[in-house]
């Protein structure tokens, strides 16, 4: 017999689960929209840095560790890292900075002798007292005049002309006024020190009083492009002739005439050879596994990234290509989950940082590749094994789709694939460097928003490439321009990747000029 009675505690234990789940739900909701919300403050308004500091110093940051109780190599490292910092402080603090750096030796020095006011009749010179400032004066635009002589020959012999005239030097673009100082100025203003075409024609006019069509510049950097383009080809080929590469994208916008008054989202591929230090930027259309697809058609080897589709398909495809993963990439996604979950964020950063702390000890005793694998698998691989462990067993117990519930399962898929970097002494344990040279890219889209065209967005990539370069070889961009682009037309084209930064040299009498 059914009583009434049990029907109703019957369904209000069914309403009362049905609420609880709802009230779940929406607190599950709420916690994830909290964490967007934060995410965006963060990156709108706060700071960029990832740094993480362990729960425990946040409370009591001058008590440091000791480094007893079995602490790893890493936290004493970042001890003495500490220490240093507040010493440095300190000295501040009391008044003892060692003062101003002396101003380098090799700026030209203009000199100004003043005498006294007063009448020095008599007076017996005793020394000097020196002051030295810095003052700075626009740079000079310089008109070359070239005034070849012309001789009229007595005697003409067969297939000789009357007239005998000094021959014109090569320059980078035929019958242009344009030399190769003033090209090498605009492209690294625009591309390294990121400065758009017309702002460099405000600081002309205004500097120098030289009116200039952006028309102009446009068809010098187009000019300066097919003269480069076979370099560019040559850098390609030198940055897939190896079995490690490191790779990532970042969007570009494009004008683009099928779409009037709106702009198509490009996307500049950027591969990094860690062995040469060559980059290599390819723009392509979209962010389809086409363009990885066609230009990695016959590598073979490792290849660096993060966890996008686009690789993956890839790696299916080419099975001669396999997936090295980024621990930066990972970090990162437990760094944006500390406010969701701090003490299993924390824990993850904390067997992290130790990775790194190894990391920065390896770089700072310049290991061989061969020294840094013994000494990985001895030391790091015991931190990294018992973090790949714990992040597979919470994964297992933690299925959230929030933010802590996203990095558990990024981590659990992409720890794996980072374990090759224990064996292998060249492979870096992150991208942060090619994401380094994705910089000056970021940077120039917030001066000139975007490309002209398709085209335009090849030719920055190729320009992008090879600054990009220069700067991993610590070289000035525009003393390598210059001299590459005088050179170019003369240069034999089956030795061209002489030209290529770490291999040139430059040329003396070029720069001197």
């Amino acid at each position: 017999m059914l009583y009434f009675g049990d029907m109703n505690e019957t369904v209000s234990i069914a309403v009362h689960h049905e609420l609880l789940a709802l009230y779940q739900q929406q607190t599950n909701e709420l916690r994830s929209v909290k964490h967007e919300l934060e995410e965006l403050k963060r990156l709108v308004f706060g700071v960029r840095s990832e740094r993480f500091e362990p729960s425990e110093q946040k409370k009591n940051p001058e008590q440091l560790s000791l480094g007893f109780e079995g602490t790893e190599p890493a936290v004493a490292e970042q001890t003495e890292v500490k220490t240093k910092e507040i010493a440095a402080h300190t000295r501040k603090a009391n008044g003892t900075h060692k003062g101003r750096q002396p101003l380098p030796e090799h700026l030209p020095v203009e000199e100004i002798i003043i005498e006294p006011q007063e009448d020095t009749t008599g007076m017996k010179y005793i020394g000097d007292e020196i002051t030295e400032t810095v003052d700075y004066t626009p740079g000079i635009l310089l008109k070359r005049r070239y005034i070849r002589r012309k001789y009229a020959r007595v005697e003409v012999a067969e297939g000789q002309s009357e007239v005998l005239i000094g021959s014109l030097p090569n320059r980078p673009i035929h019958k242009g006024i344009a030399e190769s100082g003033l090209l090498s100025y605009l492209l690294v203003s625009k591309y390294v020190d990121h400065l758009p075409f017309y702002r460099q024609i405000e600081q002309f006019k205004r500097n120098h009083d030289w009116n200039i069509q952006k028309s102009t510049l446009n068809d010098w950097f187009a000019a300066c492009c097919s003269l480069l383009d076979p370099l560019y080809k040559a850098l390609k080929a030198q940055v897939l002739q190896s079995d490690y590469l490191q790779a990532d994208e970042s969007p570009i916008k494009v004008l683009d005439n099928t779409k009037p008054k709106t702009t198509h989202q490009g996307y500049m591929w950027v591969y990094r050879n860690p062995v040469s230090q060559l980059v290599l930027f390819d723009y392509r259309k979209g962010r389809s596994t086409e363009g990885p697809m066609e230009l990695l058609d016959k590598f073979s080897g490792l290849l660096q990234c993060d966890g996008y589709k686009a690789y993956l398909s890839l790696a299916k495809k080419h099975p001669r290509i396999q997936l090295v993963s980024c621990l930066a990439h990972i970090r990162r996604k437990f760094f944006e989950a500390q406010s969701n979950h701090a003490e299993l964020a924390e824990h993850a950063l904390k067997q992290i940082q130790q990775l790194y702390a190894l990391e920065r000890t390896y770089k700072e005793e310049r290991l061989s590749a061969q020294d840094k694998a013994a000494r990985r698998q001895s030391e790091s691989r015991p931190i990294y094994e018992a973090l790949r462990a714990w992040v597979e067993e919470e994964f297992r117990n933690n299925l959230s789709k929030e933010a802590i519930g996203k990095a558990l399962h990024y981590a659990n898929n992409e720890l794996p694939q980072l374990e090759i970097y224990l064996h292998d002494g060249r492979v870096e344990i992150d991208n942060n460097r090619i994401e380094n040279a994705i910089r000056p890219l970021a940077l120039g889209r917030k001066n000139y928003l975007f490309s002209g065209s398709h085209e335009g967005a090849q030719r920055a990539a190729m320009m992008y490439s090879f600054f990009s370069s220069c700067k991993t070889m610590e070289l000035n961009p525009w003393e390598w321009l210059r001299d590459v682009l005088q050179r170019m037309s003369d240069h034999p084209k089956t030795h061209i990747e002489e030209l290529l930064p770490g291999r040139w040299k430059p040329n003396t009498s070029v720069l001197a000029t």
